[in-house]
Formats: C-alpha cells, sequence, structure tokens
C-alpha cells in the first residue's frame, strides 16, 4: 500500500479511454441517463474494455461494470473527484468519499466520488443527472440483511498473505487459492474515504464464497493521513479532533465490514502511509492520537484494532509510545518494509512489542504475481496472527434491592471472565473503564453497593491465558422508584393507617403493572426491618395496604427486582400511634369540698407519668402528676379553692413507642 499523488494524465488514460476535450462541460450519457461534467473527465466504457481498473486516485466517468478481473495496481490509494454509472443492481450506500444515487426511471446506480471537502461538487455532479428516455423502471433493490459471521484472519500462524487495490474477481480467488498459489489470506480495502479502487466484487456473497473455500482476510479501511504527509486529506493537528475523527472512522468501518459479513473479533487496519520525510513532534501525536481513537472505538464495538504502517514512520512512533498510557496502542500491527524478509520479525522495533501473534510484515510492495493462469498486481505480506476469543455467553442478570446476581456459561478452561458496570444503561466500552465488578474464573457473581432508585449496564469479556480479550457482552438492569404515602400521620391507638404506592421504571417513568410489592415497617425505636404485606401493583402501577400498628412504625414500599429490573426502596413514612387516655372528673362540687380525678391509659405502660394540668389564663400549668399503676389506671385528688369553673386535663408525654396524648378537657363547677 503506498498513497499516490494525484495526476491527471493529458490525453489517454488507458485504452479506450477518450482524450480529454477542451475546458467547460460535457454531457455523458448511460443508457437513458445524462450528467454533466467538467470537461476534462475522461470516460471509459467497460463494457470496450473489461479489464479496465475503476480508480479513484483521478478524474474520470466510467461507464458499465467490469466483467474481467480489473488490471490495478496495488499500491493505488488516494481520491480526486469522478463517476461511475452503472446497471442498477444494488441499493444505493453512500460513504465518506463516495456519494451514490440510484435512478430508478433509467436503472442506473450513480457513484460520484470525491476527495476531501469535494462533498458538495459531488453532489452538484449528480444533480445535474437527468433521464433522458425511460426504460423499464428497476427498483432500487434493497440491501441484503446480513448475520456478520466471518471473523477476519482468525487464525494465521506464520501464513502469508496479498493485497491488492481492488478485491480479485472469484475466478481470480479460485484460480490463486492454497496451495496454488502460498497465500491463504487476502488484505481487502473495505472503507475510507482514501479508497483509489472501485469494488465491484466486494460484496456479502463474495467473503461468505471465500470464506467457506479457506481464504481468510485483512480488512482495510484507508482514511485520513498523516498531518506532516504529503496528502490532501489529513487528520487534525489538534491531538483530541485527531482522536475523534479516529473514532468516526472506526465506526464507519465496523459499518462497513458487518454489511459485508464480518463479524466482532475481526480485525480492521487503518491505513496511515509513511510520512518520515515530514516528521515532527505534533505530527507523531496528532498520528498516534487518531490511531487511539480508532482503537478504542474498535475495541468499544468488539472489533480488533489493527494500524498500517510504515517501518519508518508510523511504526516508528508507536513503537517509541507502547507503554505511553496516554494513547491506547493497536492490538496488531501491519508493518511495512520491503525487505524481501519473508518472516513477522524485525531489527526496527523490540521483539517483546506486539509478540502475541500480533504482526504482519509487508515484504514486498507492488509486483505482478501468476498462479493459476491468473496474474494479478499485489503487495506480500507475512502474517502471524490470531483472533481474540469468543465473546461470553448466557450472560444475564437479576435484580435485588441494591445488588444484582450475574451468571454467564463457563469461560474456557485457563480463561478468566472480567466484568464492569457503569451506571445508567450505557455499558463500559472497554474492560478499564466503569465499575470493578468481578475478575476470575467462576460463572456467577454478585454485584453489591447498587444505588437505589438506579440503573446499572454491566459488561463482560473473556481474557484468554494469552492475555487476549474477546468482545464485551452487556446485560442491563432497569432502575425502578416506588413512592410511599399514608392516610393520617398520626392515629389512636387501636387504629388503623392505609398505606399507599405506585411503582415505576426510572429511565422511562412507566409504571410496573402486576408486580410483587412489599411493605416493609420497622418500630420507630428499632432498625429491624421486617415484611409486613405483599401485594400486586394494578394497572396503574398502584397498590396499598392497611395496617393497625401498636407502636410508633416507620413505612416503606420495596420492589424486590426481576431479571430485567432492579429492585428499589421508597422514602420513609412515620406513623405516630397516640395512646388512649381517659378522664374522669365530677361536674360540680362545694367550696372546700375534695374530689376525685381518676382514668387509665392504653396500652399501659406502668410506672410512667401522667400530669395533672389545669387551665389557667391561656396556660396549662401542672398542678399534681402520678405514676401508672400495674393496669394503666391513675389517681389524683383536687380541691379547689376558688368558686367558679375549674377546667383539668391529663398529659402523658412520648416515649421511643408512643406520642405525647392529652385527655379531653373537664370542667368542673365550684359553688
Amino acid at each position: 500500500m503506498r498513497l499516490w499523488k494525484i495526476v491527471v494524465p493529458c490525453a489517454v488514460l488507458a485504452s479506450g479511454v477518450l482524450p480529454a476535450q477542451a475546458a467547460g462541460d460535457k454531457t455523458v450519457e448511460y443508457r437513458g441517463y445524462q450528467v454533466t461534467v467538467p470537461a476534462d473527465w475522461q470516460v471509459v466504457d467497460l463494457a470496450k474494455n473489461p479489464t479496465a481498473c475503476v480508480r479513484f486516485d483521478r478524474p474520470a466517468v466510467y461507464l458499465g461494470k467490469s466483467t474481467a478481473q480489473p488490471d490495478c495496481p496495488a499500491s493505488l490509494t488516494g481520491r480526486s473527484q469522478g463517476l461511475v454509472l452503472e446497471p442498477l443492481t444494488r441499493a444505493a450506500r453512500s460513504t465518506p468519499g463516495e456519494v451514490q444515487e440510484a435512478v430508478a426511471d433509467a436503472g442506473v446506480l450513480a457513484t460520484a466520488y470525491y476527495s476531501a471537502g469535494g462533498e458538495h461538487g459531488a453532489r452538484e455532479v449528480l444533480g445535474s443527472g437527468r433521464v433522458t428516455g425511460k426504460v423499464s423502471r428497476v427498483a432500487q433493490p434493497r440491501a441484503a440483511a446480513v448475520a456478520p459471521s466471518v471473523v477476519a484472519t482468525g487464525n494465521l500462524q506464520g501464513g502469508f498473505a496479498f493485497d491488492a487495490c481492488t478485491a480479485p474477481s472469484q475466478a481470480a480467488m479460485d484460480a490463486w487459492l492454497y496451495p496454488s498459489s502460498g497465500y491463504k489470506a487476502v488484505g481487502i480495502y473495505i472503507s475510507g474515504e482514501r479508497r483509489a479502487c472501485a469494488q465491484p466484487n466486494l460484496t456479502s456473497d463474495w467473503v461468505g464464497t471465500n470464506a467457506a473455500k479457506g481464504w481468510q482476510f485483512l480488512l482495510i479501511d484507508v482514511g485520513l493521513q498523516a498531518p506532516c504527509a504529503p496528502y490532501a486529506s489529513k487528520m487534525s493537528t489538534d491531538p483530541a479532533t485527531a482522536r475523534a475523527q479516529g473514532r468516526a472512522a472506526a465506526a464507519n468501518a465496523v459499518t462497513s465490514a458487518q454489511a459485508l459479513g464480518f463479524a466482532q473479533r475481526s480485525a480492521i487496519y487503518s491505513d496511515v502511509e509513511n510520512y518520515a520525510d515530514g516528521w515532527t513532534a505534533a505530527c507523531k501525536a496528532s498520528v498516534l492520537s487518531y490511531l487511539s481513537g480508532w482503537t478504542t472505538e474498535l475495541n468499544s464495538r468488539g472489533y480488533v484494532s489493527g494500524a498500517y504502517v510504515s517501518i519508518s514512520s508510523g511504526m516508528k512512533d508507536l513503537s517509541a509510545e507502547y507503554n505511553n498510557t496516554a494513547y491506547s496502542r493497536p492490538d496488531n500491527v501491519w508493518f511495512a518494509h520491503w525487505n524481501n524478509v519473508t518472516n513477522t520479525t524485525s531489527d526496527r522495533f523490540p521483539a517483546a512489542q506486539w509478540s502475541n501473534r500480533q504482526r504482519v510484515h509487508q515484504y514486498s510492495g507492488a509486483h505482478d504475481e501468476t498462479h493459476g493462469t491468473v496474474k494479478l498486481n499485489i503487495d506480500s505480506n507475512a502474517v502471524n496472527l490470531t483472533a481474540p476469543p469468543a465473546a461470553l455467553t448466557g450472560f444475564d442478570a437479576t435484580g435485588a434491592y441494591s445488588t444484582a446476581a450475574l451468571k454467564w456459561n463457563a469461560a474456557p478452561a485457563g480463561s478468566q471472565v472480567i466484568v464492569r458496570r457503569n451506571t445508567g444503561t450505557t455499558p463500559p466500552p472497554l474492560p478499564n473503564v466503569g465499575t470493578a465488578v468481578y475478575t476470575g474464573t467462576a460463572s456467577s457473581t454478585t454485584a453489591t453497593g447498587l444505588a437505589n432508585a438506579t440503573s446499572y449496564a454491566f459488561r463482560a469479556w473473556v481474557k484468554d491465558s494469552s492475555g487476549k480479550i474477546g468482545p464485551g457482552v452487556d446485560t442491563v438492569l432497569v432502575g425502578t422508584g416506588a413512592t410511599v404515602a399514608a392516610s393520617a400521620p398520626a392515629i389512636s391507638y387501636g387504629g388503623s393507617v392505609t398505606l399507599y404506592t405506585r411503582a415505576t421504571r426510572k429511565e422511562t417513568g412507566a409504571s410496573l403493572t402486576g408486580v410483587p410489592l412489599s411493605l416493609y415497617a420497622r418500630a420507630k425505636n428499632s432498625s429491624t426491618w421486617r415484611e409486613v404485606a405483599k401485594v400486586t401493583s394494578d394497572g396503574t402501577g398502584q397498590a396499598s395496604s392497611v395496617q393497625k400498628p401498636t407502636v410508633s412504625t416507620v413505612y416503606a414500599w420495596g420492589y424486590n427486582g426481576s431479571p430485567d429490573l432492579l429492585g428499589s426502596r421508597s422514602g420513609n413514612a412515620t406513623i405516630e400511634v397516640k395512646p388512649t387516655i381517659t378522664i374522669n372528673l365530677a361536674t360540680a362540687i362545694k367550696l372546700g369540698a375534695s374530689t376525685p380525678v381518676y382514668g387509665f391509659l392504653r396500652p399501659q405502660h406502668p410506672g410512667t407519668t401522667v400530669y395533672l394540668q389545669r387551665l389557667t389564663g391561656p396556660s396549662w400549668p401542672t398542678v399534681a402528676t402520678a405514676k401508672l399503676n400495674a393496669t394503666g389506671n391513675y389517681g389524683f385528688s383536687i380541691k379547689p379553692t376558688l368558686r367558679g369553673t375549674s377546667y383539668y386535663r391529663v398529659v402523658w408525654l412520648a416515649d421511643a413507642d408512643h406520642a405525647t396524648v392529652v385527655s379531653v378537657t373537664k370542667g368542673v363547677a365550684v359553688s
């Protein structure tokens, strides 16, 4: 792989290519579809020249679809601006560097390719198109749903791979199938705005067919280049922006990989070409930041990060910062060192780096090879790779209050399971992010210390005996909430109170209907909770329970969790229980006479004090005290000293179990 500077030929591009016209615009027609393009764009008719390379590194218009193996230089990358018009046989899909439009009335798929910053111009070219003569209308095909199942370069230790600018035809792949050639893997350009060749053969069917025949794959994304390199599409010189650009490129690469049928655990390589002549510390920081973002995003999606780099620039910088935690280093390296030494070792960086079957060595640049009578222009590579372990299976969680029971199917012998969590519904992207829950060889654990009314997302990874980590698998427990309300804050001894609740999902506020809800209680002076009722919520998530506490009691509602939901507890509602106190007093007496005041307290509180109070002005001073006897009774004797009506009451003050209670007021007329 090598980025070529864009050069526009002055006259003829290849056999069958029309000479450039004078300045201005010209109209190109294909199957009743006309489009206006710059006059100096060359026109290549693939029906007449089926082996012509549809290359995006120079301006041209390509008509039709090649039916033969294209004659493309292997080391070609980069973008100019141009157009491909072909029969509408697949769904339109725009990607960075390419805008596609399905022209159903003409049965044409139009692809406008462009270099960095050229999307507006590409859309203007497509906007000039018009249908001049309808053919039978062709409905735009739907993109076939693909279940990704192929792991790119799952296991190729000590083997060889070739890469070509365009994915070879099936006939070529069959002719080169090992052992007809020495190659067991093929490098293919799956994404990136600087892909220089069209990929007419690169479909999910092509991938599936060749995987079934034993081929393995090296996936390549050709995106932004180093700021100090002599190319048009460059990374930002701001490291934070470069990191974000790397993440965006990785996200797009994963989308492309999945559309082709490549599953998690596949390695995707970011092609960062040589920048040795323009090296600066700032340029190095941009490259390493870009590849850090690339790595983080791929790993978070369960894919393996790779970097294709020159031995004299990118490889040198990656090696120098191998242990720098400011950067996330790629999992695999693919280094270009054209020394024709067919191994994956190098004296340019330490043997201890990327030593766990993580290397590809491009030992030869673009050259022709023929196998089975089929000639291709290729780069050659020695490969020593293994894939990370498969994802954990059976990972699930059952929620309780403040804890979650996690389980999974046992990992392979010698492997460890890593479990981490985040609050909310987005799991930790990487096994060094979030809160640690478990690391070990068991098949279950309990997550503790979970906050009330909070959702948690868990992710688990398998780490094999070599230290490679597989894709993460997730499970989420949605937080719940419960309210508590009471029909009254206080009741008299022997009375009842109704406790109400409504249970909801925290992320949406939706009611939890038809679920069991528990009412918990503890005496006001105790810390021990007990379940006093269990009811099922109604269609609005509500429930209630009638209670008859004998002492002042604290209540709380709770949902105890399920395989989808985390348990929760409401706040507390304290119900004060007031004892019953009576007072008996004569209604009239003579001045100078005595009369008893007596009554009882229920529940009985033997030995505690009751206070006899008499109304004096606006106040109720205490005039006598007495102790309750063994049956909770009390007695006083009063002897009023003034004529008129005197008013009395009896008060018992609160203890830990019951609230203060005041008797009714009684009056005695003194004559």
